[in-house]
């Protein structure tokens, strides 16, 4: 699933390719992708105009002239893939497709089905309960560390809760928690101050390096022109059960932590 540095990549691309596009039409072949239903959806899209593209959590939020925002979690394998004129029908499995005046498209493609489009309105609250994003000024280590108070919950688990701090998943938090020397199995709240500091920052470090990288693609993320991100080849813990920990030496493993796979190494994260 793509996290932070991912859509904001994809956003960032989006903003670059397609802000202040009218919408001329809209093409929904899979209709339980989107909300309000089909009908409505792009009743409601047509003829309006994209101001701004931007992310929260790990949604990317197209802000439209009527101020309406289109809302599109990818979820697995989501793809928003811009289209030059004369090309809107190439991406495979669209199940969305805006086509702009000037002909070129925006395609939602997603051979799992797993990721919807939201059109909602300004007065909808539907980020109310999305995290701190962590590469804001509002991410300070005093907020952070509140947060841990009194958590039984594993640090890794807790990183993963999009209701406490945003866009974080599977890959960042296992880089996160290698870098901060912390195990991941280790109880959120029982952090000390100082560990809990050493994580704020490398959950900023990692996230901001990722970004610059333009994302990590090691299963199917590419970014709005359909490139693949470059931080897969700076992982250190990541999918890299076998190897040699890039600290100590001693082998990375792979464990499984309320039903996801975690990458860590047992001399450098012990307890």
């Amino acid at each position: 699933m793509p996290e932070l540095p991912e859509v904001e990549t994809i956003a960032r691309g989006l903003q670059n390719a397609v802000a202040g596009k009218r919408i001329a039409s809209v093409r929904v072949s899979l209709p339980k992708v989107v909300w309000p239903k089909p009908a409505r959806f792009v009743r409601e899209l047509t003829g309006d105009a994209i101001d701004s593209v931007g992310r929260r959590g790990k949604f990317v939020v197209i802000s439209l002239r009527s101020g309406r925002s289109l809302v599109v979690h990818l979820r697995m394998t989501g793809r928003l893939i811009v289209q030059p004129a004369g090309a809107t029908n190439s991406q495979p499995y669209t199940n969305v497709l805006l086509t702009f005046d000037d002909e070129s498209g925006l395609a939602f493609a997603d051979v799992r089905q797993f990721g919807r489009m939201r059109l909602v309105r300004p007065e909808e609250a539907w980020a109310a309960e999305v995290g701190l994003e962590p590469l804001s000024d509002d991410f300070t280590f005093e907020r952070f560390s509140g947060l841990l108070e009194g958590r039984s919950t594993p640090i890794k688990v807790f990183l993963l809760d999009q209701r406490r701090v945003a866009g974080i998943g599977n890959i960042y938090a296992c880089e996160a928690l290698w870098e901060a020397r912390i195990h991941p199995g280790r109880p959120a709240g029982s952090l000390s101050r100082e560990r809990r500091r050493r994580l704020h920052g490398t959950i900023v470090s990692v996230l901001r390096r990722a970004v610059e990288q333009r994302g990590t693609s090691v299963d199917d993320y590419v970014d709005a022109e359909g490139l693949r991100g470059g931080f897969q080849n700076k992982l250190r813990v990541y999918s890299r059960d076998g190897s040699a920990c890039f600290r100590c030496g001693r082998t990375i493993v792979r464990t499984v932590l309320a039903q996801r796979g975690t990458w860590w190494c047992r001399a450098c994260q012990h307890r």
